[in-house]
């Protein structure tokens, strides 16, 4: 089916022949003109003269001097104006934070307003003062004053009459506004669109003859007119000055039901225009076609459909013309990247390999790139500094910088700076170090003060950037579009801020300068290369209009989105928008429509894709068209559920042997070059699998730095000032009374403060300026000091033999019918007597319990009644009886915890046997046979290394992906 730009073409050719170079040819967006501009040339089929090509706004501009304003400098510029007006009213001035979400809706009205033709004053006016409403509205219908009249209704009714009273003081100035506003741009020889329109409507253009040196104007594939464009339009149709080309079909222009066809009936038949093609045409219900439907779980999954669909159309691609034959519609354009991660890059031609064209029109968004996550980096780094009024920025920051890829941060230079915030334990790494270092780190950690600086600040982070990157010629071009872009647009605003609010300098200035830096970014998008008229064509709904495709596919069909169910903010309410003419909900419902429906009119094939899945965000029901279609079309619709494989990974079973690598590894715990420590056999008995990673492969965690301190930290700080404390006294007399004790505890504030130092540092007398987190950490270690220590002056006097002892001693058991012999070694807390029995003390800060059910289950590895505390408390009792000829030993636990609650003692079965006395010789006996039997096993060569059984032993590992969970 002949496109409908080919119509046009054999229609212009038609009609005016070699008088075709002088006419102007006007589209509503630049899409279009490739197109048209090949269908001339196959019409012609020589060279010729090319008429001009204009957008719209572009064509309407040429009856202005005045350069249209940017939206910088019509906000600067409103702000300005609306204090003034406040100033003169007696009101404080208004911020322009606090101005500038109100002053993006003014602009709009003002635009809508100018546009369509609507007397601005008298509007503002009757909004302002409803009372009057009776003899200014009696130009209005009956319907039109009811609307009026419901809206003031409901405004001046309710709860909220302070935000009523400032809305209407709002509106009182709005016709100064208005119209001071107007002036101070035309003063400074600036223009909006919308003037622009309303002054050449009213026919009050600077240059009214502007059209003269075109022999024709030509409009192509037009369909909603503002008030202003159909005046002129018609206009010039009555001086037989204009051709119009309007796409239409009788399925949607005959039918008054049909949304599609609303703006093209007021055109044609209210306001006259004529259409230079047979508007009696009927394409949709003439090509009767199957229309494929995808069902997808996921906004994203959207995409998906293309890797299989597509394969089916690439013979389409063979036809040395092939613009018209693809075209992937975003009906939803944030599915741009997943549609260009998605479409495959070559397909299958016989045995011919062939690559994938593809033509983006919709322009890459920066939001999307690496530059715009440097740029938000920045912003956040600034607005802490700010906020915070600090000379230090957060480390995690600083890393961030350091791995971005755009920083050119050397690897070594790189490593250098973290193995020093690490080493250092930086949570908060001052400016002057990184100021420091020179280059881009002293131009990114530089903190601004005003608001020039902030956009000279931000532009030279990109000028360095962009010169480095052409000076090792890694920059692409896509990259180089948006350097450039990004530093015109901070330029722009950089000489807004200059000309209009140069005195902004306190913290919510500034502030608010960055966060208008990142709006003027974050909606930057650049033009991807490609051939507008070869291979498959990606483009939003807008830019669809006035092309064809044999075969379309419209992704993000769903009911909010085609057609999109929210307008833009308006302090003008929809019951005086529709008084006035201006536009409404039902408009873009019409326009999304008409969009959708061209797309299949002349399309021998169409594939529609949803989301089902509902969220905040979508229903999950498919676009109304569809139904629509479906019950008056006759079409065949084809609903296809395109379900994503979720293949979970199934656990694997991992299993080291014990090969000769292993197990030279091993074998020097037998001989006597490793020891082994209670950490070590715990962790064999928790799980084999993660002793092998830790202390047979050696796999360490990296190290970090704290900025919240983890629980084992905090334990090493209480075990510093524990034996700290203890030894201090000791060395006065190893008879600890309450009453020493209670003295000697106005040092545990200073012992914190050297085992914070000690432990993060490893030096007890390294200064630092603790920060909120350190200081609570300080707070929780000295409180756990105070609970061990209200204990031992409950069982004060006892005798200090020993702090943080250390032995060893050997230990043999048998592997196969073999005796082995390895030396076990421990580090006690404390050793003490009191009433004549020798006590070790372990602290423990964790969860750990004192009850255990006997010590079968405490050894089982695949158990889930298991005690670490109890084996290691064991261990440290057996290791210093056997090294110290002692006997009568007693374990005690302090745990933090449970010491209040439960005492210092383990407790067996349900029965809660404390373990001591006999009982715990008992136990002690027990416990060595259940260690040989573990040792026996961990030595022989025959048992591999797996994972538990018992998921809880995982909860906290860091082997957690190596076990394969």
């Amino acid at each position: 089916m002949e496109p409908f730009l080919r119509e046009v073409a054999a229609d212009l050719v038609a009609r005016l022949g070699g008088d075709l170079q002088h006419a102007a040819i006007v589209f509503n967006n630049k899409r279009p003109v490739a197109y048209l501009q090949n269908h001339l040339a196959e019409v012609i089929g020589k060279p010729f003269w090319s008429p001009a090509f204009y957008t719209i706004q572009e064509f309407f501009a040429l009856s202005s001097s005045s350069k249209v304003a940017d939206a910088f400098t019509q906000f600067f510029v409103l702000f300005q104006q609306y204090n003034k007006l406040m100033v003169q009213d007696g009101e404080t001035p208004i911020e322009p934070a606090k101005f500038y979400p109100i002053a993006r809706i003014i602009l709009s009205d003002f635009a809508q307003v100018d546009s369509d033709l609507v007397d601005a004053e008298k509007l503002f006016r009757q909004l302002e003062d409803f009372a009057e409403i009776d003899y200014q509205f009696d130009y209005l219908t009956e319907e039109q004053q009811e609307f009026l009249t419901g809206f003031w209704k409901s405004y001046s009714e309710g709860k909220h009459k302070k935000q009523q009273e400032q809305f209407i003081r709002m509106w009182h100035r709005m016709p100064k506004l208005y119209s001071g506003y107007h002036e101070a741009l035309k003063d400074k020889g600036l223009t909006t669109m919308g003037n622009i329109y309303r002054q050449l409507a009213i026919n009050k253009a600077e240059w009214p003859d502007f059209t003269a040196s075109f022999s024709r104007l030509i409009f192509v594939g037009f369909n909603a007119l503002s008030k202003s464009e159909a005046v002129v339009f018609k206009r010039w149709q009555e001086q037989d000055k204009t051709l119009f080309y309007f796409d239409t079909d009788t399925y949607y222009l005959e039918d008054t039901t049909q949304e599609a066809g609303l703006f093209l009936r007021k055109n044609l038949q209210q306001t006259g225009l004529l259409n230079a093609l047979d508007t009696g045409k009927s394409f949709i219900k003439a090509n009767p076609k199957t229309i494929d439907v995808y069902k997808v779980q996921g906004q994203v999954a959207q995409a998906k459909v293309l890797s299989t669909a597509l394969q089916k159309d690439y013979p389409l691609l063979e036809e040395q013309n092939n613009a018209g034959k693809i075209a992937l519609i975003l009906a939803d354009e944030s599915l741009l990247l997943p549609v260009l991660q998605t479409i495959p890059t070559q397909y299958q031609n016989g045995d011919q390999v062939k690559p994938v064209n593809l033509n983006i029109t919709m322009g890459y968004p920066l939001a999307a790139s690496s530059i715009f996550g440097l740029a938000d980096l920045w912003i956040n780094v600034q607005v802490q500094l700010i906020q915070a009024n600090k000379d230090t920025v957060y480390h995690r920051d600083v890393e961030a910088f350091l791995s971005h890829p755009l920083t050119g941060v050397s690897e070594q230079m790189r490593s250098k700076i973290q193995q020093k915030l690490l080493g250092e334990q930086l949570a908060e790494v001052p400016l002057k170090r990184l100021q420091s270092q020179k280059g881009l780190l002293e131009l990114f950690f530089t903190r601004v003060s005003d608001g020039a600086t902030a956009t000279e600040s931000l532009q030279s982070i990109f000028r360095w950037i962009l010169e480095q990157q052409l000076a090792v010629k890694t920059l692409k071009q896509t990259e180089a579009d948006l350097f450039v872009a990004v530093i015109k647009e901070l330029n722009r605003l950089h000489d807004g801020l200059m000309l209009y609010l140069p005195q902004l300098t306190g913290l919510k200035e500034l502030l608010f300068i960055f966060s208008l830096i990142q709006k003027s970014v974050q909606g930057i998008a650049v033009p991807l290369t490609g051939e507008p008229l070869q291979g498959v064509q990606v483009m939003g709904l807008l830019e669809s209009r006035s092309l064809d495709f044999e075969h379309v596919y419209i992704l993000g069909v769903n009911e909010g989105l085609l057609p999109q169910t929210s307008i833009a903010p308006s302090f003008i309410p929809d019951s005086i928008r529709r008084a006035y003419g201006l536009s409404v909900i039902e408009n873009l419902d019409a326009i999304s429509a008409y969009m959708f429906y061209r797309l299949l009119q002349r399309s021998k094939k169409v594939s529609l894709v949803y989301n089902v899945q509902a969220d905040e965000s979508n229903t999950g029901e498919p676009t109304r068209f569809l139904k629509q279609l479906e019950y008056e079309s006759g079409y065949m619709f084809n609903y296809l559920d395109q379900k994503q494989r979720l293949a979970t990974e199934s656990r694997q079973q991992v299993v080291v042997q014990k090969d000769e690598q292993v197990m030279a590894v091993l074998n020097k715990y037998l001989d006597g070059t490793l020891r082994l420590s209670a950490s070590a056999l715990t962790s064999y008995i928790n799980c084999p699998l993660q002793f092998f990673y830790k202390y047979v492969a050696r796999i360490e965690e990296p190290k970090e730095i704290s900025e919240n301190m983890e629980a084992h930290e905090i334990g090493s700080i209480l075990h510093f000032v524990m034996e700290t404390f203890y030894r201090e006294l000791k060395a006065e007399d190893a008879m600890i009374t309450k009453e020493r004790i209670s003295i000697h505890r106005k040092t545990l504030d200073e012992l914190a403060i050297r085992g914070f130092a000690e432990v993060m540092f490893e030096n007890e007398n390294f200064q630092l300026q603790h920060n909120g987190m350190q200081k609570v950490v300080l707070a929780i270690v000295t409180e756990y000091a105070n609970l061990i220590l209200d204990y031992d002056e409950i069982e004060a006097p006892f005798e200090i033999l020993d702090l943080e002892k250390k032995d060893a001693v050997n230990f043999k058991f048998e592997v196969n019918g073999l005796e082995k012999s390895l030396t076990l070694h421990g580090i006690i807390d404390r050793v003490d007597r009191k009433n004549g029995i020798t006590r070790i003390v372990d602290y423990k800060t964790g969860a750990d319990i004192l009850r255990y059910s006997n010590l079968e289950d405490v050894f089982d590895t695949n158990g889930n009644k298991q005690n670490k505390a109890l084996v290691q408390t064991l261990f440290y009792t057996y290791v210093f009886e056997q090294a110290n000829g002692h006997q009568l030993v007693e374990p005690n636990l302090y745990s933090i915890r449970n010491m209040r609650k439960e005492g210092t003692f383990f407790m067996e079965g349900k029965e809660k046997l404390k373990l001591n006395g006999e009982k715990l010789e008992t136990v002690k006996e027990e416990f060595v046979v259940f260690m040989k039997a573990k040792l026996s096993e961990l030595f022989d060569e025959h048992i591999p290394f797996v994972r538990t059984e018992n998921e809880a032993g995982f909860a906290y590992s860091p082997y957690l992906t190596l076990c394969g969970i």
